[in-house]
């Protein structure tokens, strides 16, 4: 079974069967609520981003160059961090997909801003998020996005689904409800709240609210849930 891993805001790192580690919009330096630093993480094979905002592209950076991790995203985005020095990139787009050794990862859409946050101001990028295919199930993240339609083409294909709640930046907690009835994942982990006060939220609320939908999987950074 493959392992999640909370380290706060919208970042993850999942632990295949096979020790394969992939680690998702990996803001740690200047999160108030990390629970590690970059280094901490260890051997990282694999860094997905689902866009260039400065709290998901994060320490991407550091961490491929340190490990050697291949950094998926869009086109735009891995074009951007080639510049920067990253030397292995797969580059992905909307609705695209890939075999991966450890298994299948498809972009999905997502609704929300995209420009890169960096010094060239040179790339403009489509928001994304990934359904990731590891060890039999089914891992989606949802990125920084706001209820959209789309979501119901997801319907019954999703094992555990990770969905920000926080408003303001994001859907809050009542359009995530309604994520859940389209996407009927067998489990919801809330994400991308209370990193600031501007999107503070109760996730007991939210899990109340969605009720017998799912099981609704609250964790601290640094917990872990066995997908």
């Amino acid at each position: 079974m493959a392992k999640i891993t909370f380290h706060g805001h919208a970042c993850f790192h999942i632990d295949a069967k096979d020790g394969t580690r992939i680690v998702i919009d990996p803001f740690l330096t200047g999160n108030p609520l990390a629970d590690v630093k970059p280094n901490d993480l260890g051997a990282v094979h694999y860094i997905l981003l689902t866009h260039g905002h400065g709290d998901h592209l994060g320490d991407t950076i550091a961490i491929a160059k340190r490990t050697g991790a291949t950094v998926i995203s869009t086109f735009e985005i891995v074009s951007f961090l080639q510049e920067k020095g990253v030397s292995k990139i797969h580059p992905l787009h909307i609705g695209g997909g890939y075999n991966f050794p450890f298994g299948r990862v498809k972009m999905t859409p997502a609704l929300h801003g995209g420009m890169i946050d960096g010094d060239t101001g040179k790339y403009t990028t489509v928001p994304g998020g990934f359904l990731v295919h590891v060890d039999g199930k089914a891992i989606y993240h949802a990125g920084d996005t706001a209820l959209i339609a789309d979501m119901q083409l997801l319907a019954g294909q999703v094992d555990t689904a990770l969905l920000p709640i926080g408003d303001n930046f994001t859907m809050g907690p009542e359009d995530a409800v309604r994520a859940v009835e389209m996407i009927q994942p067998k489990v919801v982990i809330p994400m991308h709240y209370n990193t600031f006060d501007v999107i503070r939220q109760d996730p007991q609320a939210f899990a109340r609210r969605v009720g017998s939908q799912a099981k609704v999987v609250i964790l601290k950074p640094g917990e872990s849930y066995e997908a």
